[in-house]
C-alpha cells in the first residue's frame, strides 16, 4: 500500500482549537476515513501551523472523494475549515509530496554483503 505525505497550513491563532478537536475526532468521522481506505493516518503539527499528514492509501484522490461523499465529512469540513489558512484546508488541497529519499529502499538496494549499520 503506498504511503502519501501532504501539507496544510493551520492558522497560528487557532492551533489550540485544532489540537483539541483532533484529540477526540468524532467516531463516525474515524469510521468514514477507515471505510474510504485511509490506514496509518497521522498528522504532525509545527508551532507555526504547518501541518504534515501521512497515510497509507491505495489511491489518495479516490480515498479523498469517498470521504468527501459522506455526510459526516461535510459537517467535519464545515467546522474545521475556519481553522486553516484560506485555500489550504479543504480536502482537495491534500496534494501529495514527492518522495525523494527512502532509507529502507536504499538499504535494500545495497549489496547484501554491505553492512547496514556501522559498528
Amino acid at each position: 500500500m503506498p504511503r502519501v505525505c501532504f501539507t496544510l497550513q493551520v492558522r497560528p491563532d487557532r492551533l489550540s482549537e485544532y489540537r483539541a478537536r483532533h484529540a477526540a475526532v468524532w467516531p463516525e468521522m474515524l469510521c468514514a476515513l477507515r471505510g474510504a481506505g485511509w490506514r496509518d493516518y497521522q498528522l504532525f503539527l509545527r508551532p507555526d501551523g504547518l501541518l504534515v499528514g501521512t497515510a497509507d492509501v491505495d489511491d489518495l484522490a479516490r480515498a479523498q472523494a469517498a470521504v468527501a461523499a459522506t455526510e459526516v465529512s461535510a459537517r467535519w469540513e464545515a467546522e474545521m475549515g475556519p481553522l486553516f489558512v484560506p485555500g489550504t484546508g479543504d480536502g482537495g488541497s491534500k496534494a501529495p509530496l514527492d518522495l525523494v529519499f527512502d532509507l529502507d529502499a536504499q538499504l535494500a538496494a545495497l549489496d547484501p554483503t554491505t553492512p547496514e549499520e556501522n559498528p
